[in-house]
């Protein structure tokens, strides 16, 4: 049984945590209060405070999602989770806040790839926090906009990220954390949240460098949407949110705030962020273009198979006319950018999805950032897999979604006999270049290969492939076609198609 700490004294009250290993460790620290009842559907609200000492020893439920066992979630979901190796409150280290990813639609801070002791034994504050997913995280409606002063609804679970952050910057100091030295990390949607939060006003100032797996929103807003064109203006997310009021066989909020969160039916499609004007003001291209985002050094990549996990379809057929259907007139150019088996799809096709939704994303951003910002930008492309021999199953697939998270946090299993060497040094290369990061917004140091800036005028970027090295951006060629469809997309003419 672990060893409880000494307490601590947050804004809100009295926490004690665990010593564990050399570190302090808090678990289910709440940074809002519960969003459930009339606070449903609303922006978080700040927590009560309590009397005597709150135990913050085990993880709170994850939030209400469709995935996994429902007795791990629960709609009172807004606590976060710290691993400090500090000895006194004036320590004063970096600190690094995890985001964790699921789509909007799932995750949850308690998964053991998460568990941040690896990282905070390399000199940094770990945090984790969790936000509403799903229909309760970004669902939008008519009547949630009439009731908020701002005239918007749907983007709760972005705006859990950011009460998350002010609580940290406020309370962290006491956990020998420094308020003034925050970095923010996440994968997929967690990757994609960190560019959200680089582009939105409400964020400023609360962290000092963001780290994108795998993530990136760059693209612009779509009606029907597609990988990579995921967000709805508020109008359009607004309907969306009257036909499920339907589905759910209501007629107003109020009687959708009294139907049981885990008898709530699940929305159709995925639950995603949209543009509402106030915590995502606009198409975040754009914002960028006009220098309109929180300026502070990325570190951003995305790994080399993505489109094995998210591509369904394994006929060169319906891979043509799924192309055409998504892009239009950009499909023959496309095609030949990206092209397809006389029998089969090959990664060279996959590799469309890859960059349609990550890695346009992170090229652009990191193009963008490095143009017009102050800041530097780190690019990478994860690669990390064995060299499948030809007759095998997996002969010419690259590294899927996901997988770079276990080596970031070193969680790799020791016993697993696929792993060799190599994998082991690659999660101890880029466990050192993330907290690096953290620590000095720049991730070089301890030896490391050198990681180059990247720019236009050097658009280098730093493999994890067997070994940490500098190389060209993957696919170069074929991205700036795909950059050519999306610059058509925020034309006059891409949005009437579009629509």
């Amino acid at each position: 049984m672990a060893q409880l700490s000494n307490p601590v004294k947050v804004e809100d009250g009295l926490l004690q945590g665990t010593y564990e290993d050399g570190l302090t460790v808090y678990k289910g620290i709440p940074f809002a209060a519960p969003p459930v009842g009339d606070l449903r559907w609303r922006p978080p609200q700040p927590p009560a405070k309590w009397e005597g000492v709150l135990k913050a020893d085990k993880f709170a439920p994850g939030p209400i999602q469709s995935w996994g066992s429902p007795s791990d979630f629960s709609e009172d979901c807004l606590y976060l989770n710290v691993w400090t190796p500090a000895k006194s409150l004036g320590d004063n280290i970096p600190v690094f806040v995890w985001i964790y990813g699921g789509g909007f639609n799932g995750g949850a801070t308690s998964i053991p790839t998460y568990s941040g002791e690896n990282l905070a034994n390399k000199g940094v504050v770990l945090v984790s926090i969790a936000y509403r997913v799903g229909q309760l995280g970004f669902m939008a409606h008519p009547e949630l906009s009439a009731e908020s002063p701002h005239h918007v609804s749907g983007n709760y679970g972005l705006l859990d990220m950011i009460a998350a952050l002010k609580w940290i910057k406020k309370n962290i100091a006491v956990f020998g954390g420094d308020p003034n030295k925050v970095t923010i990390f996440g994968e997929s949607a967690g990757g994609i949240a960190v560019s959200m939060l680089c582009a939105s006003p409400l964020a400023k100032g609360l962290f000092e460098g963001a780290i994108s797996e795998s993530g990136g929103s760059f693209g612009p807003p779509r009606h029907t949407t597609y990988p990579g064109e995921n967000l709805k203006l508020l109008t359009d997310a607004e309907q969306s949110g009257l036909e499920y009021s339907k589905s759910a066989g209501v007629s107003s909020i109020a009687e959708l705030r009294k139907i049981p969160a885990d008898k709530l039916p699940a929305i159709k499609g995925l639950a995603w962020p949209i543009i509402d004007g106030y915590v995502i003001p606009d198409d975040q291209y754009k914002l960028y273009e006009a220098g309109k985002f929180n300026d502070t050094p990325i570190l951003v990549g995305y790994n080399s198979d993505e489109g094995a996990s998210f591509m369904r379809i394994s006929e060169p057929e319906a891979y043509i006319k799924s192309v055409k259907e998504r892009y239009g007139k950009f499909s023959d150019d496309l095609l030949k950018a990206y092209p397809v088996g006389e029998n089969n799809v090959p990664k060279t096709a996959r590799d469309l999805m890859r960059d349609a939704a990550f890695g346009w994303h992170t090229w652009s951003w990191a193009r963008l950032q490095s143009q017009i910002g102050k800041s530097k930008v780190y690019y990478y492309y994860f690669d990390q897999h064995p060299d499948y021999p030809v007759d095998s199953p997996k002969a010419g697939y690259g590294s899927p979604h996901g997988q770079d998270v276990a080596y970031v946090f070193e969680h790799l299993n020791p016993s697993d006999s696929n792993l060799t060497k190599s994998d082991f040094e690659i999660s101890e290369a880029m466990a050192t270049y993330w907290t690096n990061f953290a620590k000095y917004g720049d991730p070089n140091g301890n030896g490391l290969p050198e990681w180059q800036a990247f720019s236009d005028k050097n658009p280098k970027v730093m493999y994890f492939s067997q070994t940490p090295y500098m190389g060209p951006v993957p696919s170069a060629k074929s991205l700036e076609v795909l950059d050519a469809y999306f610059k058509w997309r925020r034309s006059p003419d891409g949005e009437a198609w579009a629509k």
